[in-house]
């Protein structure tokens, strides 16, 4: 395939064939990435793998981060609005009675939505958010560019619900629950081995029956308190 004339981006339109190659190169460098990981993957391997030019990555995207970031955006963006949408719908549904199993339910909900009824491509989304989420270098960088206002409203209504709260144990929690959260949505299999098959990581609706309840108390364990033991 023929890479397109060489000009500034963004000022050709784009055809319908250009269309097709862009979210082709998309979904193949999305399955690559959940796969290897963004250190795994070459942007040459992408274009081979989607079967065109290497030339339209550079064209599209610009370089291989580029075209990561464009991954990650695509459907972060959609989960993002959502969030934000069913935070404001429960805010306003539950006005005084606003509770801590509300917020994160609505906080998760449209993740687990996706992520059971989105097909492979929010899998991998999904897998590749953990392995940004875990990613010291660049990972919490681009973490807060994508989520942090979706966090930030969030710990606004757990600030109401748990008014005894300090931001501190506020943001702890987030910080354990989102860990928690990445991990389960990758469905790594680890805890269909551990307990022999009573719990199996691709039953959501289990999951998502479990995590509120789970989340909830240990916003609420952080408030009352505990006392380690000296290290």
């Amino acid at each position: 395939m023929t890479a397109p004339t060489k000009g500034k981006r963004g000022r050709r339109p784009r055809s319908s064939k250009d269309a097709s190659g862009h979210e082709l190169l998309l979904d193949t460098a999305e399955e690559l990435f959940a796969t290897h990981g963004f250190h795994g993957v070459t942007a040459r391997e992408v274009a081979r793998c989607a079967g065109v030019d290497a030339a339209l990555v550079v064209y599209y995207f610009g370089n291989k981060h580029k075209l990561f970031e464009a991954v990650f955006m695509r459907r972060a963006q959609i989960i993002n609005r959502e969030r934000l949408v069913a935070l404001d719908a429960y805010a306003a549904a539950a006005g005084p009675e606003l509770s801590v199993e509300g917020c994160i339910d609505a906080f998760i909900r449209p993740v687990l939505h996706w992520s059971m009824n989105g097909g492979p491509g929010w899998k991998r989304f999904f897998a590749i958010t953990a392995q940004v989420n875990n990613t010291a270098l660049w990972g919490g960088e681009t973490m807060g560019r994508y989520f942090d206002p979706v966090v930030e409203r969030l710990v606004d209504l757990l600030r109401i619900a748990l008014p005894a709260a300090s931001d501190e144990q506020l943001y702890w929690g987030y910080h354990m629950m989102t860990g928690a959260l990445t991990l389960s949505l990758s469905e790594t299999g680890r805890i269909d081995r551990l307990s022999h098959g009573r719990c199996m990581s691709g039953d959501l609706p289990t999951l998502f029956e479990r995590f509120v309840p789970y989340a909830a108390a240990g916003f609420r364990g952080l408030v009352e308190g505990w006392r380690p033991n000296p290290l």
